[in-house]
């Protein structure tokens, strides 16, 4: 395999150097089942399971790159290390648990796959495009399902005030509509992640683009919900060069990103807020703010804002989670190392 075809270029050469002396070899984690995983070589594929030594924050994602240990006579390595990530999209792990998750690594491009009809929704896609702009990655919103919707421009209409700039396409996976204009996108050594909820079209969309049926599509209830049919995460060579992340869909996508994205998210209630009169202002009853005349008159809808406000209270809630996790872990390090000096007096 061609290693540059998938991604690799002087950023990852650079950060592989240290290894090369102990006779490691490059490879790319395409596939990951709990521990396993499944990685693209120069050698071809190889099944590859992480050394005991990484630690579960350093388990590698699917769309790492990785310094890896070949088993003499097989098609089977050990994961060493796993080289620095350029990008990462992240959601909060579902449950209880303040734990980062990792969907995707070294994504260049998000495709934020939503549907016309029942998936066509302003603040779901906010909340997407906060999670991809986090990232590092450039967010796409592609709009599939053209050829089942009634009025594609009235409902496209209705997501124009939360695009800010993204570029959006509307296609149809089924007829090929509106396909040729992501081609731009999947240029040599290119990754693209989509992610989006179930039944939006996503491993349709992978399909056409590898030309073959590579994974399993399944139509949409006739309640609208989507149903699952990609069961993990998986990247997929296509012809262009590019590899495509497809991704199992997503009842709820929970954010885990730093409050500061959010000016790029609403970028309109950024440049707001930078008129009022006071720095700090709040929005709420301060003289002279710019966001509550823009309400007022008008300028800025108030979903809008209210799905701002609804984003910026749980990011500041999972910050003070994050926090007293922080102290819980260094309260139980502390009482580790109270009760090894007791035993060493012993």
């Amino acid at each position: 395999m061609n290693l540059e075809e998938l991604g690799w270029d002087a950023f990852f050469a650079d950060a592989f150097e240290p290894h090369q002396k102990n006779n490691l070899i490059p490879a790319r984690v395409s596939a990951r089942h709990h521990g396993p995983c499944e990685l693209f070589t120069e050698l071809g594929p190889m099944g590859g399971l992480p050394s005991g030594k990484l630690s579960d924050e350093e388990l590698p994602a699917v769309g790492d790159w990785v310094a890896v240990r070949p088993v003499p006579g097989e098609m089977k390595a050990m994961i060493e290390a796993v080289l620095p990530r350029r990008t990462s999209f992240t959601r909060k792990e579902a449950g209880t648990r303040t734990v980062t998750q990792v969907i995707a690594a070294n994504v260049d491009t998000v495709f934020v796959v939503t549907a016309f009809g029942f998936d066509l929704n302003p603040r779901r896609l906010e909340r997407y495009l906060t999670s991809a702009w986090d990232s590092g990655a450039g967010p796409v919103i592609v709009v599939n399902k053209s050829d089942l919707a009634d009025d594609p421009e009235a409902e496209l209409l209705e997501i124009e005030p939360v695009v800010m700039g993204v570029p959006v396409h509307s296609v149809s996976a089924v007829t090929g509509a509106g396909l040729e204009a992501l081609e731009p996108y999947l240029g040599m050594g290119r990754t693209i992640a989509l992610l989006g909820s179930s039944g939006v079209g996503k491993s349709t969309l992978v399909n056409h683009f590898a030309g073959r049926e590579l994974l399993a599509t399944s139509a949409t209830s006739a309640g609208g919900r989507g149903r699952h049919t990609t069961s993990h995460r998986e990247l997929v060579a296509l012809p262009s060069g590019a590899v495509l992340l497809d991704t199992p869909g997503m009842r709820e996508l929970q954010l885990w990103a730093d409050e500061e994205v959010l000016d790029t998210t609403f970028g309109e209630i950024s440049e707001l807020a930078a008129k009022c009169r006071f720095s700090d202002c709040s929005h709420e009853q301060e003289p002279g703010c710019a966001v509550r005349e823009a309400l007022s008159n008008g300028a800025l809808a108030e979903e809008r804002f209210t799905s701002y406000r609804k984003l910026q209270r749980e990011l500041r809630a999972l910050e003070i989670r994050k926090d007293n996790r922080l102290r819980s872990e260094a309260r139980k390090e502390r009482a580790r190392f109270a009760r090894s000096q007791r035993k060493s007096r012993w």
